[in-house]
């Protein structure tokens, strides 16, 4: 059974910067698509970034210009590097890998923007 973990999350104040790793227990092959959602309190779970195979990227409205994905394929680790954070920010993130017709999650790591 596949795991993704996720790391890098905590406390940071508004502005500062934060990166997110994700790892998979095991090798998955053939994957479309890696990336992360995040869920706020009372809202629900909505896509921040995600990039393709073919390194094609898509992101949130809110996050574009201040978050960035990557991927080390060898490694089957996708990142979030995330800067000039607001407190809007704030929401448990979840790791996502789409392979063919399997979607594997993370269990979420927290990220507190404080103002």
């Amino acid at each position: 059974q596949v795991q993704l973990v996720e790391s890098g999350g905590g406390l940071v104040q508004a502005g500062g910067s934060l990166r997110l790793s994700c790892a998979a227990s095991k090798t998955i092959f053939r994957i479309n698509t890696m990336g992360w959602y995040r869920q706020a309190p009372g809202k629900q779970r909505e896509m921040v970034a995600t990039i393709t195979s073919g390194s094609s990227t898509n992101y949130a409205d809110s996050v574009k210009g201040r978050f960035t994905i990557s991927t080390d394929n060898a490694k089957n680790t996708v990142y979030l590097q995330m800067n000039s954070l607001k407190p809007e920010d704030t929401a448990v993130y979840y790791c996502y890998v789409r392979a063919v017709t399997i979607v594997y999650w993370g269990k979420g790591t927290l990220v507190t923007v404080s103002s």
